[in-house]
């Protein structure tokens, strides 16, 4: 059987598969925050409840913020920032007297939504994790493309393609650019649009809500944030032609999205006709840490 880990900023989830990819096992604890090693305790204890509860040692797989570093083996790009410059694996493996296998969050959530879920059968995927911050992982004929760095499917820290007038230079973000797709289309990024124009402080949920109650302000704010990813995801279709996006985090809770980035998007894309589908994920925010159990073959 396999243990799938999501290694999240406010969460930790992990998972069993069986042989059938049927969760058996399932648990959640909250994520030590601004702490290393209360992380690897954390995730050591989570790994020995599990595997007593099945009774049986197994295969673990971990999806994380960030990614290791091809050169030093260090973590890096990380928004849980602690993470970053450790050699998580390494120690990881030493806790838990094993190896382990380790990817970034959005390839596993991509690897999953390809491997059985809302694109299974497609021959290219780029699974989008939008919440907190932006990702993504992408699925060529059923394996996750790495890259020779790494960083394959890194989206949210390109500039957001086509910028208008009042989008540059575009907010900070934490890389240290400005106008990196993450600062407009994460979570954050549409709250802090909205406090620029409004000075009222909301979430994200809180805007779709007013939107869909008919204010005016709520509803420019996702306009324009429906426009922006629009543009962002037209920029991936006209350099990779996925056949299929599939949307997770947070924000691809906002179901109009469905409807109307496809629309938007016709604009940008170098094509005559769009073809690639945006769909929501089949598992929803259980895809990466079932994506982190798909890291070792049945």
């Amino acid at each position: 059987m396999r243990i799938g880990i999501d290694l999240g900023g406010t969460k930790i989830e992990i998972i069993v598969l069986d042989s059938q990819n049927q969760i058996i096992f399932r648990k959640r604890v909250d994520t030590p925050q601004h702490n290393y090693i209360a992380i690897l305790d954390t995730i050591k204890k989570l790994v020995e409840t599990t595997e007593n509860a099945v009774s049986e040692k197994c295969s673990i797989g971990i999806g994380t913020p960030g990614s290791l570093s091809p050169a030093s083996g260090l973590l890096r790009n990380s928004n849980s920032v602690c993470l970053n410059q450790q050699p998580f694996k390494d120690d990881l493996q030493k806790y838990l007297q094993r190896e382990i296998r380790i990817s970034n969050d959005a390839n596993c959530f991509a690897l999953s939504e390809a491997s059985d879920g809302a694109a299974a059968g497609a021959d290219v995927v780029f699974g989008v994790i939008v919440g907190t911050g932006t990702g993504a992982g992408v699925v060529v004929h059923g394996k996750m493309l790495n890259g020779p760095h790494g960083i394959a499917g890194e989206w949210g820290h390109n500039p957001l393609p086509w910028p208008q007038d009042n989008e540059r230079p575009g907010p900070d973000c934490y890389c240290g650019k400005q106008g990196c797709i993450e600062a407009f289309l994460s979570g954050p990024g549409m709250a802090a649009d909205y406090y620029l124009l409004n000075q009222q402080k909301l979430s994200a949920k809180e805007i779709v809500e007013k939107a869909a109650q008919g204010d005016i302000k709520a509803e420019q704010c996702v306009q324009r944030y429906e426009h922006r990813m629009a543009r962002a995801l037209a920029h991936v279709i006209n350099i990779l032609d996925p056949d299929v996006i599939v949307l997770g985090g947070g924000m691809s809770n906002i179901q109009r999205l469905y409807q109307n980035i496809p629309e938007l998007w016709r604009e940008f894309v170098f094509s005559d006709v769009v073809l690639t589908r945006l769909v929501p994920p089949e598992y929803g925010d259980s895809s990466g840490v079932r994506g982190a159990a798909w890291l070792w073959p049945r």
